[in-house]
């Protein structure tokens, strides 16, 4: 049986203490990464005209390699969604 590990995190273009400060006030159980120089923003084709980063779900295999890109994220049911996209994708629940 195939060993699954599943771990989140979110980015932004803002700097560390920024995205601290809001993951903080959401009381969020995972890191908010920076990308201030928007190198990886830039690299994910996320970086949009004016310098801020598109919403985008991005779910990486144990490989390393995109194995789908969810491309229109909405704020207010992007855990539900990715809760169904998992099971879509055939990742067992805990």
């Amino acid at each position: 049986m195939a060993r699954f590990e599943i771990a989140l995190y979110a980015a932004s273009v803002d700097k560390p203490k920024a995205n601290l400060r809001f993951a903080d006030s959401l009381g969020l159980s995972y890191p908010i990464l920076s990308d201030p120089g928007k190198q990886s923003a830039r690299a994910y084709g996320v970086l949009r005209i004016g310098m801020f980063a598109q919403r985008k779900t991005f779910v990486i295999d144990r490989d390393g390699l995109i194995a789908h890109v969810v491309t229109k994220v909405s704020v207010n049911t992007a855990g539900e969604d990715l809760v169904r996209l998992l099971d879509e994708l055939g990742v067992p629940k805990n």
